[in-house]
């Protein structure tokens, strides 16, 4: 396998890392290319692609909040550059750094704004009941006053219990169509003594009520979100149902309660055990099974 090869390889390891956890494959590969600058220049294109796609957040330069860097986020003509609409400022974000740098300020369009303004602070709101260590940016579409899309997402990172999570939903509010239409994602990869790895997608469309309109924004807002909150509530109670289903029926099932001899093994005294007189020992049970 070539340079290019091994490369090409990397960054698709790249784009399935588990949450919180690129740097350290990041660290894998490097030692497996040996070639930091052909690295860097190879693997940019997939660190772009995977910053975009799990809604990795920055800290907004010159404030106290983070942003989310998406698509949604990216303005156009710049591949580097990115919206912060909560203070209004667009800043460059450095995909391999993760630092933001060099804001400037963003006139937003005066026909949105109103609502948009109040989705975000609904959506602040949600955020602080649910997701204690959440980020959410919320867009108004560019060239409409009626399209909105709100982005959420939250991690958890626990190495020491050998475990790390991530939440994210992405919503797009069309009051003409007078529909919220949205997607959940769940990643939780658990690497104690294995490799577990759960990913999810769940998609999903809302009528929005006739009382839903721009002129009452504040309410409207208000009631938008918690359309969302009773949607992402029936998602999780369906997520810990189908766990539970899980732990008491369907691996409970692939395993015996007890080995052929009808008797449990002590785990801890295995190497001492004489294994030729206990199989002598076990003849007649095997025999009559």
């Amino acid at each position: 396998m070539d340079s290019a090869e091994r490369i090409q390889a990397a960054a698709k390891f790249l784009l399935q890392s588990p949450p919180g956890e690129i740097n350290d494959v990041l660290n894998d590969v490097r030692n497996i290319i040996s070639d930091d600058d052909s690295l860097q220049e190879g693997v940019l294109p997939a660190l772009q692609e995977y910053n975009l796609a799990q809604f990795i957040i920055a800290d907004v330069p010159g404030s106290e909040h983070q942003s989310i860097i998406s698509e949604a986020a990216k303005l156009d003509g710049d591949d580097n550059r990115f919206l912060d609409p909560r203070s209004k400022t667009s800043f460059r974000f450095d995909h391999l750094s993760l630092e933001a740098s060099d804001a400037q300020p963003v006139e937003p369009d005066a026909d949105a704004e109103p609502f948009r303004a109040a989705l975000e602070s609904s959506t602040l709101a949600y955020l602080n009941s649910h997701f204690h260590e959440g980020v959410a940016s919320v867009f108004a579409t560019p060239g409409s006053s009626s399209t909105f899309t709100i982005q959420v997402v939250a991690n958890k990172y626990n190495p020491s219990n050998f475990w790390s999570g991530r939440w994210r939903s992405a919503y797009i509010v069309d009051l003409e169509a007078k529909t919220i239409s949205g997607k959940i994602l769940v990643n939780v990869h658990y690497y104690e003594q294995g490799n577990v790895q759960l990913e999810t997608n769940h998609t999903l469309t809302v009528p929005l009520p006739p009382a839903i309109t721009p002129a009452n924004a504040t309410a409207s807002a208000s009631k938008l979100l918690a359309l969302i909150e009773e949607e992402e509530g029936k998602y999780q109670t369906s997520l810990n149902d189908a766990y539970t289903e899980m732990s008491e029926k369907t691996f409970k099932a692939l395993r015996r309660a007890l080995p052929l001899t009808r008797s449990k093994i002590d785990w801890d005294r295995v190497l001492g055990y004489k294994l030729g007189a206990e199989l002598s020992a076990s003849k007649g049970v095997f025999a009559e099974s």
